[in-house]
């Protein structure tokens, strides 16, 4: 079997035509979409998504700006400064970059973002309206998975998914998502995580495959079911000889995996450009239902 590469840069690339339309069209009405993210302490995977969210949406002519606390700030100074930005009508979405030093409340913080500029859907509101069906905000890389599954024309309805993983930010929206009533939706969905016993038993009925928990080369041949779809959302770094010191790789084994699968995404240049992308589409829709509203906060 030759397994297709399932491009997220491609992906990305078609969906960003839209999304510039849009922008454009806000533009005439004297709109700029503005993205205000919060960076606390110096994670390295952290600084470069943040980095690369700032080049896309600079490209894409929308406002960014990136404000950054020291580890040893207090909850209550980064609380007041959300707040703040809840009010400021230059920013219609607000990000908090994840994940945050250990002995931050990371719900407490994530839950003082506005549900009206939380574009990365994470605020209790915009998830008891995904989870109803009828979502505002669909969090980044679920929402980039759906559009990689639409672009390919990935059939859903009827099918077995597996989802390994059950962060709030992939596996648990995830799984309403596909489990609803839509074209991409209808599914059978099973989701695993750390105490899920012998996962073999799961993966190999899977129709769709996807893996979010951050290990590297997880899941090999011999948890495949021939003829298999899967999305990698892993990006895990393993240290190499190389100049960089390290290589990229997901949580599938990417090798094992051609010539059993149908299709995979590639880690780097799968789900990953997705997610950004989502990320610019929430913030723009974001600064539509601010043009309809009136107001923030």
């Amino acid at each position: 079997m030759n397994t297709k590469i399932l491009d997220g840069i491609e992906v990305a690339k078609f969906l960003k035509k839209n999304i510039n339309e849009q922008i454009l069209s806000l533009k005439k009405r004297n709109l700029k979409p503005g993205l205000a993210a919060i960076l606390i302490g110096s994670d390295p995977a952290s600084q470069v998504y943040v980095k690369n969210k700032e080049k896309v949406f600079s490209k894409h002519n929308c406002l960014t700006k990136t404000f950054k606390f020291p580890d040893d700030s207090s909850e209550e100074e980064i609380i007041d400064f959300i707040k703040k930005l809840n009010n400021d009508d230059a920013f219609h979405g607000i990000l908090v970059q994840l994940p945050l030093p250990k002995r931050f409340n990371t719900k407490k913080i994530l839950h003082s973002v506005s549900a009206h500029k939380d574009v990365d859907g994470f605020h209790p509101f915009n998830l008891g309206l995904l989870f109803e069906g009828n979502p505002n905000f669909i969090p980044c890389t679920p929402n980039g998975i759906l559009e990689i599954l639409k672009y390919y024309n990935i059939k859903t309805t009827s099918k077995n998914i597996v989802i390994i993983g059950r962060s709030n930010i992939v596996g648990k929206p995830m799984f309403s998502l596909l489990s609803q009533n839509f074209e991409f939706g209808n599914a059978t969905v099973t989701l695993c995580h750390s105490k899920t016993e012998n996962i073999s038993s799961y993966t190999k009925n899977a129709d769709i495959l996807i893996v979010a928990v951050g290990l590297p080369n997880m899941v090999d041949a011999t948890m495949l079911k021939k003829g298999v779809h899967i999305i990698d959302v892993g990006i895990n770094r393993v240290n190499d000889n190389s100049k960089k010191g390290y290589h990229l790789v997901g949580d599938v084994n990417f090798n094992s995996a051609m010539g059993i699968a149908n299709s995979i995404t590639p880690v780097p240049g799968g789900v990953g450009p997705l997610t950004i992308t989502m990320l610019l589409h929430n913030t723009v829709k974001a600064c539509e239902l601010f043009s309809t509203r009136g107001s923030t906060g």
